[in-house]
């Protein structure tokens, strides 16, 4: 037999077919391998934890657990039992099992530089940075190498971090890990650029700026070559710290002088600048002015700079840099804010644009550099700065009544660059109706025309006059707002639609056709929008609440679930993920990148968008499947769900959204001002409250129904149910505070742009009546708890005020179905309206007649013993005919009279879907509009008509699911 280089382990050879079916997904077929290895190979542990992994991945989470946790007792020593007990563990969401099993393994063979380094990296997933950092020394002491040394100091400096305590970070952890890497320095040790960050880490935390300087100045800050100008940045941002403007002021100048369009240096110029006019500096009569170099320390000397700057670009036969230009419009605008005579030594604003509008006007970027500094003019001076701007734009003849358009690429983009300047001075809002429908003529003329430029392009590519087009869009709305005409909304998405089709991967088609579908009332459309848009990652947490502000509202709940469940499966494995970074950075030396994965970590689990898709997911499977797929205790169950447990970090809520994702040229004035902001953070938190507040009552409801049983009140606190009612109060006074606190933002009637942020469900939810429903049924649990407790003879007033709450119910409940009726889609001449707001009333009708109905369950569940106890009374004392009790009655009423609500309403639903249905679109003119303008508009106009039919669908089937219920509910 020929020998063999490498002698293959027998027992992987056995356990490969196994790995193959689990790698394939074949979970069964690997389970039965693994039993018939067993059978011949009892003491195989590895077939044993892969055995584990198959039942975990088919759902039998005990048998697998069952399975490894014989095997973990036995202590393995394995690399394949290991690795597989860690991918297990893993699967089940318990890194604390993976520490236990190297903890064990070290302990056997305590010199193997693996299980050591398996060790660190498990604590590592759970963050115990204090057993990191012994793990990272014990390691060290085996085998010496720099890295595993540093993990400890690294580790030391997680717990400064983590601390609760500022002054024991300060006193120790960070002066021992400052002593720690001192002693390697003095050895001459340091051999990577890691360590000198994390060298540089440790004193910049200790706030020894100096100490930092010196290592970044001296022999150690050579290392630092990853990034470029990485010394002078933190040289930079050390001189700003301590206040040394001289040195700030001709650091910067020295830069400059290398690279005059490097603009994170200026502001950092100009700023020190006014630091030592501020302070009246003056060079010393002789030497140098500072280690640095020379100082400009007057606005004279900081003028001539850039002019210079200015001077030599504009000398350059290639292409000038933007960077000197707006330098001088940025100096510009500091000097005017302080009032400094100085200003005019720079010359006029208007004149400079105009002259960087010359220069850079056939760049995109134009607009977002000029956008910034438009404030530098004088009302007076806008139509006078877009007139010479649109002097400088080569536009070819007119052809009659059609605009002269742009021969090539660069003068289009010169003059979609003013179009917008001319949006952001407001000179597009000043026209009047037939100004700005002219102007939207204009615009998707030269939207057309441009399209030619970009006839080769990729799909993936943009059209070079897309802005024509989302700009047409804008005043669109701008025409809906002020003027309230639907059919401005109409056009505005057959224009968009036909952007998009020319466009596909355009996001900000994309963004603004999900908003207005979602203002119509149409959600159906916008999954699939929200699905092109490929949001990644952090962006389920910044962008995600367009997409889940609208499911639940508009009554597409399958739709709801699946936009829930996008930001979830993000939130979810954000935990895990931000593990496995950490660890990447400990084995790759990124240690400056470890406290940012943990503020990544803290600002996701604190998000606000995280805690709304939490518990509107939870309410929504509780809409659809409580007492029709499970019993209200038994859903309930399933999520895990406590009463007594708020989830929601209140104090720490941060709001992640990005408020500014849609492309927006409005006057400062009309944008989304800092109050706006934090009004709509308010409504959201408020709004929030509410929705958990009310999640936790039903789990509340729900555990008290497990034990409505008992008569006895001592019996009934034997049996926690005093506490639990207590919990119910509890929560009903929070609700009943923060709906008071709703009321009180309600009135307010705060007004948000169109691109703004969108107003949460709470007005509507309280303008219908709602709110103020549900927390009267839920108090109604309360009343019937004390029933319980009095029983039916000594409650006579009891009786009678729980009679009048259930009559109330029902009022209410008419009064908000009465405000779901109304035609959602009518045809009127030419024009088609929408009416959202009476679906969204219909949700709410939904919504709260399931609580009514969980509530009402309740109730039997207790007075159906009440009943039969009175019943026994009677045939003991053989009585044959006595009233029934006041309480009896009622509910019997209650539940006819919801019966009879819900049969109202799904007849409503009904000749909803009749009226939808018969709205016939096809004959539509649509006056102004080109035929395949119009032809893009209907397009529209009918998935606005087909997601209306989904969403009645829908709560007609949810409702006839609820109305089946009500049969339960006898007594």
């Amino acid at each position: 037999m020929a020998a063999r280089g490498h002698v293959q382990d027998p027992n992987d050879r056995r356990l490969r077919p196994i790995y193959d079916y689990l790698d394939n997904g074949n979970n069964k077929m690997a389970i039965q391998q693994a039993d018939k290895l067993l059978k011949k190979h009892k003491d195989l542990h590895c077939a044993k934890v892969l055995k584990a992994i198959g039942l975990q991945r088919t759902g039998k989470q005990d048998e697998a657990f069952a399975l490894a946790q014989e095997v973990t007792t036995l202590e393995p020593t394995d690399d394949n039992s290991l690795q597989a007990l860690t991918i297990l563990y893993r699967e089940m969401h318990r890194p604390e099992l993976v520490t236990k099993l190297y903890e064990a393994a070290v302990k056997k063979v305590p010199l193997s530089e693996e299980y050591h380094s398996h060790l660190f990296m498990a604590y590592a997933r759970v963050g115990e940075y204090k057993k990191m950092q012994q793990a990272g020394m014990a390691l060290y002491k085996i085998v010496p190498k720099n890295p595993y040394y540093f993990w400890s100091v690294m580790s030391l400096v997680m717990q400064a971090i983590s601390a609760q305590d500022d002054k024991l970070a300060q006193t120790m952890f960070l002066p021992l890990a400052e002593r720690m890497v001192e002693k390697m320095v003095k050895e001459d040790k340091i051999e990577a650029e890691a360590e000198v960050q994390l060298y540089f880490m440790i004193l910049e935390r200790l706030g020894k700026c100096v100490e930092a300087l010196e290592v970044i100045r001296g022999p150690l800050g050579e290392k630092l070559t990853s990034e470029l100008q990485s010394r002078e940045r933190k040289c930079m941002m050390l001189y700003r710290r301590l206040e040394r403007w001289p040195e700030c002021n001709a650091l910067a100048h020295k830069l400059l002088l290398k690279n005059p369009d490097d603009w994170q240096f200026y502001p950092a110029y100009f700023d020190s600048l006014f630091q030592l006019v501020d302070q009246a500096w003056t060079p010393p009569d002789d030497g140098e002015h500072c280690p640095e170099g020379p100082v400009h320390h007057c606005v004279a000397d900081v003028v001539r700079f850039v002019e210079e700057r200015i001077r030599g670009e504009e000398g350059k036969e290639s292409r000038s840099l933007r960077g000197p230009f707006l330098a001088r419009l940025e100096l510009m605008q500091r000097l005017r804010e302080r009032g400094c005579p100085e200003e005019s030594m720079l010359g006029e604003p208007l004149d400079l644009m105009v002259q960087f509008f010359q220069k850079f006007g056939d760049k995109p970027c134009c607009i977002t550099d000029l956008k910034i500094y438009l404030h530098l003019l004088s009302p007076d001076q806008h139509v006078q700065f877009i007139n010479r701007l649109s002097d400088g734009v080569p536009l070819g003849e007119r052809d009659g009544e059609a605009p002269a358009f742009p021969e090539d690429i660069k003068a289009l983009q010169r003059h979609l660059c003013v179009c917008q300047l001319s949006r952001a001075l407001g000179l597009h809002h000043a026209l009047d109706l037939d100004g700005k429908l002219r102007l939207i003529g204009e615009l998707k003329a030269h939207y057309r025309h441009g399209l030619k430029f970009g006839k080769n392009a990729l799909k993936t590519e943009l059209q070079f006059s897309d802005m024509y087009c989302l700009m047409a869009a804008h005043v669109y709305i701008d025409l809906w707002a002020e003027t309230g005409d639907q059919s401005m909304a109409w056009r505005c998405l057959g224009l968009l639609q036909e952007g998009l089709s020319h466009s596909s991967s355009n996001a900000q088609f994309k963004l603004l056709l999900l908003l207005l579908y979602c203002r119509l009332g149409a959600f159906e459309p916008v999954v699939d929008l929200y699905s092109s848009l490929d949001a990644k990652h952090v962006q389920h947490d910044t962008i995600g609440f367009l997409l889940t502000r609208y499911a639940e509202a508009l009554g597409q709940f399958a739709a709801a679930s699946q936009s829930c469940n996008f930001s979830l499966r993000f939130f979810h494995s954000n935990q895990k993920d931000t593990s496995e970074y950490i660890i990447q950075a400990y084995k790759y030396g990124a240690f400056e990148k470890i406290p940012e994965f943990i503020a990544l970590r803290n600002r996701l689990n604190q998000s606000l968008h995280f805690a709304q898709v939490r518990t509107e997911r939870m309410l929504l499977d509780l809409l659809l499947e409580a007492d029709i797929v499970l019993s209200l205790e038994e859903s309930v169950k399933a999520m895990s769900l406590s009463a007594e447990e708020d989830d929601v970090p209140w104090d720490t809520l941060r709001d992640n959204r990005d408020l500014t994702v849609f492309t927006n040229w409005d006057p400062k004035e009309r944008q989304l001002s800092d109050d706006q902001r934090r009004q709509s953070l308010e409504e959201e938190s408020v709004w929030l409250r509410i929705r958990s507040l009310t999640l936790r009552l039903v789990a509340a409801l729900a555990a008290l129904g497990h034990t409505a049983s008992q008569q006895n009140s001592e019996t009934s606190n034997e049996n926690g149910i005093g506490d639990k009612t207590a919990v119910l109060c509890g929560l009903l006074a929070q609700l009943n505070q923060t709906l008071q606190t709703a009321a009180q933002l309600a009135e307010k009637r705060i007004q948000l742009p169109f691109l703004g942020p969108p107003s949460t469900r709470l007005a509507a939810a309280l303008s219908s009546g709602s709110c103020q429903c549900q927390a009267a049924a839920l108090q109604l649990s309360v009343h019937l708890q004390e029933l319980e407790t009095a029983g039916l003879d000594e409650s006579s007033e009891l009786q009678t005020q729980i009679c009048n709450s259930f009559k109330s119910l029902v009022v209410q409940l008419q009064e908000i179905l009465n405000k779901c009726k109304g035609d959602l889609l009518e045809l009127k001449g030419s024009k088609l309206k929408s009416q959202p707001s009476f679906l969204e009333n219909l949700i709410f009708f939904v919504e709260t007649v399931s609580l009514v109905l969980w509530v009402s369950s309740f109730c039997a569940k207790i007075l159906r013993p009440l009943k039969s106890s009175l019943q026994k009374k009677k045939k003991k004392k053989k009585e044959t005919q006595t009233a029934l009790p006041p309480v009896l009655c009622g509910f019997q009423e209650l539940t006819a009279s919801v019966q009879d609500l819900l049969g109202q309403t799904l007849e409503h639903i009904r000749a909803q879907e009749v009226a939808v249905t018969t709205v016939k679109l096809a004959s539509l003119t649509l006056e102004g509009n080109s035929h395949e303008e119009a032809s893009f508009t209907k397009a529209a106009m009918e998935k606005v008509q087909s997601s209306y039919l989904r969403s009645l669908q829908e709560l007609g089937e949810l409702l006839k699911k609820r109305a089946e219920t009500i049969k339960t509910l006898k007594i």
